[in-house]
């Protein structure tokens, strides 16, 4: 599986990119059809608490599944949105049956 983490319009820490990636690893685990996952981080309205988006794709053999979530910090946006995928992973591998 192929993970890329984009930040835009500012650098993400080392400590917040090696959380994405062990988070990230786990979907490995659902289904062995995901080829790639890309992490995009953004900061949008930074006068507010609830400020932190973070979108993510994964490439699936023949289809390709998204979320997205904002919330206070990058973790919790992330960890939000792996639980959306995740839960679209166990749809696709039904239909896959």
């Amino acid at each position: 599986m192929e993970l890329s983490i984009k930040a835009i319009k500012f650098e993400a820490t080392e400590k917040l990119q090696d959380f994405i990636q062990k988070k990230a690893s786990k979907l490995e685990k659902l289904s062995n059809d995901i080829r790639k996952v890309e992490v995009s981080l953004k900061v949008v309205k930074p006068e507010t608490a609830h400020n932190k988006q973070v979108d993510i794709k994964v490439a699936l053999r023949g289809e390709e599944l998204f979320a997205t979530k904002v919330s206070d910090t990058f973790e919790e946006a992330t960890t939000t949105t792996l639980e959306a995928l995740e839960r679209q992973i166990s749809k696709y591998k039904e239909k896959q049956r």
